[in-house]
């Protein structure tokens, strides 16, 4: 069986079903945005820039080292990361002698080019950092936190009291109750407000998650918790596919599960109390935007096998199956579909980065080989398909002619223990070839970089030019691209 995201053996029946959730699919804006960063008060700084992963954690997108005091140093944001929540981190040194101390600084990028002055000592001090006149996103989502925190400190004033006050049947407290309901009413119409106000900003995503949601106030501590969990998605729109580009959405989902939390005294009353939870938070969701749908089945299927919940596990078995829910594995191969289309003839070929399999670095952009080919192939020795398409390659380029026109490098996408040790023997009867492994399989840096939805799969590459040539699926495919060229 070939290696591939959707655990078949057809790569048809892969594009058969993108083009039933493709049409759900939440397309970036298609333009890139430039962020200009202005560095002082420091001796020299390393700058990355973390975009918000399918993962729901922020990964590295791009990296600039040695940018020194006084120096400016330009970051382009693709157009597939936007809009979005991002971390601008700065591993800086006081001077040339001291070792590298991180800081970050959260910012949010839409469709507007960046501008900002930065001390990474005091990246989040607006008297040492701050952006161009004129900047929309991060301006709009300072002013609205300072005033939402005005707001919510007069109802967390009555919160407190009608949790803590001991006469819960006297009039007073009912009185409590009538103020907190009144200003629950009008804060929630002030956020409502300020969203339209910043309704073509993208940071406008993030109000909702202060909707403060109905509470009955009488009854014991677990009627009010019940009465949380009834109304926690009152304020959110689910058709809203942007929730997804920020971070917000999975504190406030922790929220959510919390509650469940404070009413599991023991383990088994927790393992039955969050499918429960699971099940409630993907139906609401399941009746918005495919993205948000997805998000939220990821979301809980990390905490229940994280967590070792049997119940909740089974729980999504028919949302993983929905071709509705754009769960990150769909949203992966839905990636690499497009990313395809890319690999033309005349396209650099992404580089590649790995050690081989005698542990000596290996790049492809400065792998040097007298042949006038390379060809890359993807495969796995635990794969049938690729088992056979290896047996048919090797015999070939064995011969003199063959292997002086063209270097192979293998790439194996084998993964588990058992997969590895079966390619270390397999490869020992490939000598000649240069082989090297994606220790992550599928999921990889080198199979991403190169779209690979299944295995196996070849490149043919221009040694001088880098450039591909092809991108064949049988020997003779490969034989005819290299009579052409």
């Amino acid at each position: 069986m070939n290696k591939n995201f959707a655990n078949t053996g057809n790569s048809f029946l892969i594009a058969f079903f993108l083009l039933l959730v493709s049409h759900f699919y939440c397309p970036a804006q298609g333009k890139d945005v430039t962020v200009t960063i202005h560095l002082r008060g420091v001796y020299d700084s390393k700058i990355s820039l973390l975009a918000l992963s399918v993962s729901k954690t922020f990964k590295p997108i791009v990296e600039v080292p040695g940018i020194k005091d006084g120096e400016t140093t330009k970051i382009t944001v693709t157009s597939d990361h936007l809009p979005g929540e991002f971390v601008l981190r700065f591993d800086y040194r006081d001077k040339e002698s001291s070792t590298p101390y991180p800081s970050e600084k959260n910012l949010f990028i839409n469709a507007q080019n960046l501008e900002l002055w930065v001390s990474p000592k005091y990246c989040n001090n607006s008297d040492s950092t701050h952006f161009q006149v004129g900047e929309l996103e991060n301006a709009a989502f300072a002013s609205f936190s300072k005033e939402n925190s005005k707001q919510k400190d007069k109802l967390a004033l009555l919160q407190n009291f009608l949790l803590n006050y001991d006469d819960t049947q006297s009039a007073f407290y009912q009185q409590g109750i009538n103020e907190y309901e009144q200003r629950r009413q009008s804060y929630n119409q002030w956020l409502a407000a300020r969203e339209q106000q910043d309704k073509a900003l993208f940071v406008s995503n993030l109000y909702d998650f202060q909707y403060v949601p109905e509470t009955s106030w009488n009854g014991t501590e677990t009627d009010r918790i019940e009465s949380l969990i009834k109304h926690y998605f009152d304020g959110m729109d689910f058709k809203d596919p942007l929730l997804v580009k920020t971070a917000e959405l999975n504190k406030w989902m922790d929220g959510y599960v919390n509650l469940y939390g404070r009413q599991s005294t023991t383990v088994a009353l927790r393992d039955s109390l969050f499918p429960i939870a699971g099940r409630a938070a993907i139906e609401k969701a399941k009746r918005g935007h495919p993205l948000i749908y997805g998000w939220m089945v990821d979301y809980f299927y990390k905490g229940y096998e994280t967590n070792g919940i049997t119940a909740g596990m089974k729980i999504l078995k028919p949302y993983l199956n929905d071709t509705n829910c754009l769960t990150s594995k769909r949203q992966e191969i839905a990636r690499r579909l497009k990313g395809m289309e890319t690999l033309v003839p005349g396209t650099k070929a992404p580089d590649i980065s790995l050690k081989d399999s005698d542990g000596n670095f290996f790049e492809l952009n400065t792998f040097e080989t007298s042949a006038k080919y390379i060809l890359l192939l993807f495969w796995s020795a635990d794969c049938s398909h690729c088992v056979k398409m290896v047996d048919q390659l090797y015999p070939w380029h064995q011969q003199t002619e063959t292997r002086q026109k063209i270097a192979v490098v293998a790439i194996s996408l084998d993964e588990t223990d058992i997969e590895v040790k079966v390619w270390d023997k397999k490869i020992k009867g490939l000598s000649g070839w240069k082989h090297m492994r994606g220790s992550d399989g599928i999921r990889s840096k080198v199979a991403a970089d190169y779209f690979v939805l299944a295995t196996p799969f070849m490149v043919l590459i221009d040694e001088k030019t880098r450039e591909i040539i092809d991108t064949p699926n049988t020997l003779e495919e490969l034989m005819n691209a290299m009579q052409k060229k």
